[in-house]
């Protein structure tokens, strides 16, 4: 069953049993207002009883009319009874004696009563008078509340109805209306195949549960392209630049073997060999760092990082393997600790930090690299200068591609691989990566990335 039709059955459900409360509630209210209302009636019935018979000498004859003609009509099968001290009837014969003697002593005991005998309603009250202790009891039929009660039965029962058919069509409706989203999701979902795995859902703006399920599956999506990007960086460009070494390998290796060589031949070729191995570790080692990056951003583990300690460090190591110097110095130092924290992974951040600066040492031979920590309000800004050959205006957005090197770098190796993980590694913690570059004067490499 649907989540709509399950949706739709449990509010028609709710609603309706609500709704049947609810009239069975009116229906025993108006049932013992009616009754009540008869009760009253009764009780004047036998006062005015009382009066006209145990009173009438007391009165005139005008008011004793004037009495009678108010309280002329009849009720549906009255009865009434009035009983002297001896428990006989008086007044008004009654030869089978209509009420036996305890109702009537409990008359006399309790002073009123009033109970149902049967379809009857009775109500019976102590008099005393001058001519003595009297107890008048007066019984009727309420035919007019039983009209009123079967008549409102089935106008209940047509409300009934014509309700629940509402309560059912409207649930469906409102089902539909809140689910929308949902089969606007699934549709969206439908579309998604092996080829478009870049296509993301509409998130909507309600921050309800499809909200979010649309949120995680989206984020899901990511993940999964990111695997899908790293298949397809390895099937197109990783056999390509495993091939062409391989190759120059081969047939290097096949020239010096077809004839006799003097010996600084073999040695040419065995440089050459080494030279063309050396790049293809060095791709193979960018496609395992890729590889690694992107496992770690479907499992990632981020915790607080300080970006101060962490470049010192780096400092420290790039100072004892280099002779030229990275130096580090922080704008806009804070009192508090706590405002040089980021989130973020320490292990990618470090391949973040080491790709840049390694290139800045590269293309710049080995020239000292400026690194500057700003803090601002909301970020933290890590800025990269180097004194390189600089990036043509036209390259700078393509450098951040795998396997892409630049027409200026001939004389460097390299993978290509290696600001690409680091523009990767930046977006992965909400951050930015971005080049400002001269020709002739240098780059400098903007890593923004957002305080914990």
């Amino acid at each position: 069953m649907k989540i709509k039709d399950r949706i739709s059955i449990y509010f028609t459900l709710v609603s309706t049993l609500t709704l049947l409360g609810m009239l069975i509630a009116v229906y025993f209210t108006f049932l013992k207002f009616l009754e009540g209302d008869f009760f009253d009636r009764l009780t004047d019935r036998a006062r005015i009883t009382a009066k006209l018979y145990l009173e009438a000498d007391e009165i005139s004859t005008d008011s004793l009319n004037k009495v009678r003609n108010e309280y002329l009509a009849t009720l549906n099968g009255e009865v009434i009874r009035i009983y002297n001290s001896k428990n006989t009837a008086a007044f008004i014969g009654d030869d089978q004696q209509y009420w036996n003697a305890e109702t009537i002593n409990k008359v006399r005991r309790l002073k009123k009563i009033q109970f149902k005998d049967g379809s009857r309603q009775v109500v019976g009250i102590f008099y005393k008078d001058n001519q003595g202790d009297f107890v008048i009891l007066a019984s009727a039929i309420d035919q007019g509340t039983y009209s009123r009660i079967d008549r409102l039965k089935k106008i209940m029962a047509i409300f009934f109805v014509v309700i629940f058919a509402g309560l059912l069509l409207s649930g469906r409706w409102i089902a539909r209306k809140v689910l929308n989203p949902l089969d606007h999701f699934m549709d969206e979902v439908k579309q998604i195949k092996s080829n478009n795995l870049h296509f993301r859902v509409h998130e909507g703006k309600n921050k309800d549960e499809i909200n979010l399920l649309a949120q995680n599956f989206n984020n899901l999506m990511e993940h999964l392209e990111q695997a899908f990007v790293l298949q397809k960086t390895f099937i197109a460009n990783a056999s390509h630049e495993l091939r062409t070494p391989v190759t120059r390998m081969m047939m290097s290796a096949e020239i010096a073997l077809s004839q006799e060589r003097q010996t600084q031949d073999y040695k040419n070729v065995l440089a050459s060999v080494m030279d063309d191995a050396e790049k293809m570790e060095n791709t193979i080692t960018g496609l395992v760092n890729l590889a690694q990056s992107d496992l770690e951003f479907g499992a990632i583990h981020l915790q607080p990082v300080r970006i101060d300690e962490m470049l010192w460090e780096i400092s420290d190591e790039w100072n004892k393997k280099t002779t030229a110097k990275l130096l580090v110095s922080i704008l806009n130092m804070p009192d508090e600790p706590s405002q040089l924290i980021a989130q973020g992974n320490p292990s990618l951040l470090l391949i973040l930090f080491n790709n840049i600066i390694s290139n800045a040492f590269k293309f710049s031979d080995q020239q000292d690299v400026q690194c500057i920590l700003d803090v601002q309000d909301t970020t933290l800004i890590i800025s990269i200068t180097d004194q390189g050959t600089g990036v043509e205006k036209s390259e700078q957005a393509e450098i951040f591609k795998p396997f892409y090197r630049s027409s200026l770098t001939g004389q460097y190796s390299g993978s290509g691989m290696g600001l690409y993980m680091a523009k990767k590694i930046a977006l992965l913690f909400n951050g930015q990566l971005t080049i400002t570059s001269k020709k002739g004067i240098g780059s400098t490499f903007t890593i923004t990335l957002p305080k914990f």
